[in-house]
């Protein structure tokens, strides 16, 4: 039973890859990462491989669900999210709780992360159209001071010109 339901959710989790790109799916990828790692991670190394696990996992799953220029906050918030609750949830509720918590921190870390990279770069993104504006308005309207050769006030007179 253990071994069906850990290939289902490494199934899930793998074809979490094609509907990539949003802030759901990067919560849904960090959930089921989270809860794979742990569950993989305590059957290999006890209690503390189930944190490691469940952080590898929920950054694994939370980068495969995010959008593309998001993925690295996505499995930074997932791997935090999920070890975190992976932690918290053995100390609540034991083996089971340390699933659902690292499922719930998962999920909520990936999602975050992935919410947080995109309003990262909406404002790196108006910031950089806000530049283009004022640059662009300096240099159409008028001559302005483009014309160096046009700018002097004073002519200059050379003594063999007389």
């Amino acid at each position: 039973m253990k071994q069906s339901s850990i290939l289902l959710l490494s199934f899930c989790l793998v074809s979490g890859g094609a509907f990539a790109g949003g802030t759901t799916e990067a919560g849904v990828g960090g959930a089921l990462g989270g809860v794979l790692g742990a569950a993989v991670g305590q059957s290999i190394g006890g209690n503390t491989g189930a944190a490691i696990g469940a952080g590898v996992g929920g950054a694994a799953g939370s980068a495969v669900g995010a959008d593309r220029r998001s993925r690295t906050e996505a499995a930074l918030g997932g791997a935090l999210g999920a070890a975190g609750g992976n932690v918290i949830g053995r100390q609540v509720g034991g083996n089971t709780g340390s699933l659902i918590g690292a499922a719930a921190g998962g999920g909520a870390g990936g999602a975050l992360g992935n919410y947080m990279g995109n309003e990262s770069r909406r404002d790196d993104d108006r910031d950089d159209r806000r530049y283009y504006d004022r640059r662009g308005d300096r240099h159409e309207h008028g001559r302005g001071h483009g014309w160096g050769h046009r700018k002097h006030k004073h002519r200059h007179h050379h003594d063999w010109d007389d």
